[in-house]
Parts: C-alpha cells; structure tokens; sequence
C-alpha cells in the first residue's frame, strides 16, 4: 500500500487538477507518479517542466530511456524501471536494450561511454573523475550533451527516491528480470 496516496484525477482540484489533466492529454492516461506527485503542485510541475525541457534537447529520446533504465536500475526503482521499459520500447529500444541499458551497456561505443558516466555520476554523487569525464568526451559528447546527461541522471533520481518513500504503485508491466 502507498505510503502518499495518488490524487484521482476526478477529485483533483486547483493546480493538480489543471496539471493531471495535461498529463492525460499527453500521456493519454495519468501514472500513478504523477496522481501521487500532484499532492504537492510544486513538485509536480517542476518535474513536468524538467521533461518537457529535456524532451527537447540534444539526446535522442532511446538515450533518455537508457540513461533512465540505468539510473533506475542503480537505485532500484522497480516503478521506473516498469515506466521506462515500456517507455524505452516505444522509444524504438529492444527488450534486449533495455535490459542492456539497465546494466549500462550498448554495443553502441558512444551510447556505452555516455551510461558509464551516468553511472559514474551516480556512484561518486557527481564527483566523476577527470579520467571518467575525458571517457565521455573523447566519446564525442559536447558540453551540452554532458548537461543534459547530468540534468537527466538528477531527474530520474528525484523520481526514484520519490517513489521509494511514497511507494508508488507500480501501474505498468513488470520490467523482465536482468539476470
């Protein structure tokens, strides 16, 4: 049982009623994140606007995923890790990929370089070293792809430890196992 109660989207009010209701219009749906989220507006609209502005930078949206499932899978959120499988899988990932992603893996050299410094920020709390952040730009990441990467890897943080303290319900298929 959750520990914050999600927010039925038809009892919502004020600021969580206009919020959810533009997550339903894009989404086609409300997750339980963010029904749980939209007790606190603030939050909620933060992270929406977190999102929406990463959605629309320099890394692909497959990236975005694998640097989700990889964060996710670090700090063991089975709800984001659920979320970003089936949202990784709509982003053109194989269920291959996403479970590669989760272990920071790609055969792809760049993509490889870029999760291992998502990991890396993750371990060191940020504190990457100067050989961990040579790695990812002799990989070819510019300045404001590493950015993002960082901006990313606190996204998914926040909704990690979110739903761990709230214990969100998960409300997609279970990820498959890594193995």
């Amino acid at each position: 049982m959750a520990r914050i109660e999600p927010i039925n989207p038809k009892d919502a009010t004020g600021k969580s009623k206009d919020l959810l209701d533009g997550v339903q219009a894009k989404f086609g749906k409300a997750p339980n994140i963010f029904k749980t989220m939209a007790n606190s507006p603030a939050a909620l609209e933060g992270f929406l606007q977190l999102h929406g502005a990463l959605a629309g930078g320099v890394l692909s949206e497959s990236f975005q995923e694998q640097i989700a499932l990889c964060v996710s899978e670090i700090n063991g959120c089975n709800y984001c890790l659920a979320a970003h499988t089936v949202m990784g899988k709509g982003a053109g990932l194989s269920e291959d990929e996403t479970i590669a992603s989760r272990k920071g893996v790609s055969t792809d050299s760049k993509t490889q370089a870029g999760l291992e410094f998502a990991r890396q920020l993750v371990s060191r709390q940020g504190w990457v070293s100067d050989d961990d952040y040579n790695a990812v730009t002799q990989a070819g990441y510019s300045s404001e792809e590493i950015i993002e990467i960082v901006a990313l890897v606190a996204k998914n943080i926040f909704a990690n430890y979110f739903n761990h303290i709230a214990e969100t319900a998960i409300d997609f298929p279970a990820a498959p196992s890594v193995g």
